[in-house]
């Protein structure tokens, strides 16, 4: 059984004169239904998706960089490797929940348009609410790996 796409879904998925995605680009998001022929293609297809990311959610870029942050601070004050793998795997859920966030923003706007619908809202919500859950219990992780190593620091002095 052969699946007609609906010519009314494929004009409104064209990008339009204002849009930050290239016409190359967007040639290539048209076969994105397709499956990977190989596992070089499949990490190829996630790279293009986390520099996506990178290049158009300011927020990914802001945890990328608290991250990085987060992890040369440790490394400076000599953070043990469990603690070290702790700061990484917060800091990696958070920027995990944000490119999931993205993809799900970008579902739900394909799907709703330029519409209001209340449950889109809500998704994106929802979305964005576990982003910032995540970035907490990363801040909240953070500071009580470092915060006793930075008490000893100061009044060792």
């Amino acid at each position: 059984m052969q699946i007609k796409l609906d010519e009314s879904l494929n004009n409104s998925i064209q990008p339009d004169m204002n849009s930050k995605i290239s016409t190359s680009s967007h040639q290539n998001r048209i076969k994105a239904w397709r499956v990977a022929t190989s596992i070089g293609v499949s990490f190829k297809y996630a790279a293009a998706g986390v520099t996506y990311a990178f290049h158009t959610q300011r927020n990914f870029r802001i945890h990328c960089v608290m991250g990085t942050l987060a992890i040369t601070i440790g490394a400076l004050l000599q953070l043990t490797g469990v603690e070290m793998a702790v700061i990484c795997i917060t800091s990696g859920l958070v920027l995990t929940l944000e490119l999931l966030n993205t993809a799900i923003e970008s579902v739900v706007d394909l799907t709703v348009g330029q519409t209001y619908h209340e449950l889109a809202k809500i998704a994106k919500d929802c979305a964005a609410g576990a982003v910032l859950i995540s970035a907490f219990a990363s801040v909240l992780v953070g500071f009580c790996l470092v915060a006793p190593k930075l008490v000893v620091l100061l009044f060792a002095h």
